[in-house]
């Protein structure tokens, strides 16, 4: 928690530096940052791994039902998606990510490019190693992240209240002890059980369907009337009919 704070007064200082340096900032400066630090303005037409990096960070804001593509490449969609988390931040939608942008993405993630309302440890109550799934550990870690992402751009949508994990990366062996499904997302590391709290499963499964997810299980859908499930399958399976899903 102080590592945090720390982090989001670092951040405010910037902001009113830039605000205070007027002109003197150009469209592509970017400030240091522990996790991933952005050097020059990115728009439609962008490619590389800079834009990927955004657009991890983008992927909860495709719009309803949608999900943007982590490929390197900033074409319409991932400048829709810019907009609408510039818009949901206070910030210019311009579809341009710059300074300000910049900014506000450093404010939001710890050094180990995590969104600081969410952890590695939360996203894996199986094994430290993210072994033994579906996916290799570093595939399935990677998915994690992505989630996680997803689940602070949903967070914030909702109020910036607490969204508990209860269950995410599964090992087959953890899966199996659990009861889990033979071919259960977990195994992928891209799937995230939610428990209700300041929200309920049905806020949290209606919410989802403006966050990224393909898979949405909730009340309502055999074995998931205690949480609502969200994950990145292949094909979009909303499920949950106690909440009109």
């Amino acid at each position: 928690m102080y590592r945090r704070t720390v982090r989001l007064l670092v951040a405010l200082v910037m902001v009113m530096t830039g605000a205070w340096a007027g002109t003197l900032a150009t469209a592509g400066t970017a400030h240091a940052d522990g996790c991933y630090t952005w050097n020059r303005t990115l728009s439609r037409g962008s490619s590389g791994a800079d834009v990927t990096q955004l657009q991890i960070r983008l992927g909860g804001y495709p719009g309803y039902g949608a999900v943007l593509a982590v490929d390197g490449d900033f074409g319409p969609a991932t400048e829709a998606a810019l907009k609408r988390f510039q818009s949901a931040y206070g910030l210019a939608a311009d579809g341009v990510a710059g300074p300000n942008t910049f900014n506000k993405l450093y404010a939001l993630q710890d050094d180990d490019c995590t969104p600081i309302h969410f952890s590695y440890s939360e996203l894996n109550d199986c094994n430290t190693t993210w072994s033994g799934g579906a996916v290799s550990a570093s595939t399935a870690k990677a998915n994690a992240l992505r989630t996680m992402w997803k689940l602070e751009a949903m967070r914030h949508a909702l109020g910036d209240q607490p969204i508990t994990v209860t269950s995410g990366f599964r090992s087959y062996a953890c899966n199996s002890a659990v009861g889990g499904a033979g071919n259960s997302r977990h195994l992928y590391g891209d799937a995230a059980d939610l428990g209700a709290g300041p929200h309920s499963l049905c806020t949290l499964a209606k919410q989802a369907r403006n966050h990224g997810f393909r898979g949405i299980l909730g009340p309502g859908y055999p074995g998931h009337n205690d949480h609502t499930h969200l994950d990145h399958r292949d094909s979009q399976f909303w499920s949950a009919s106690s909440c009109g899903i």
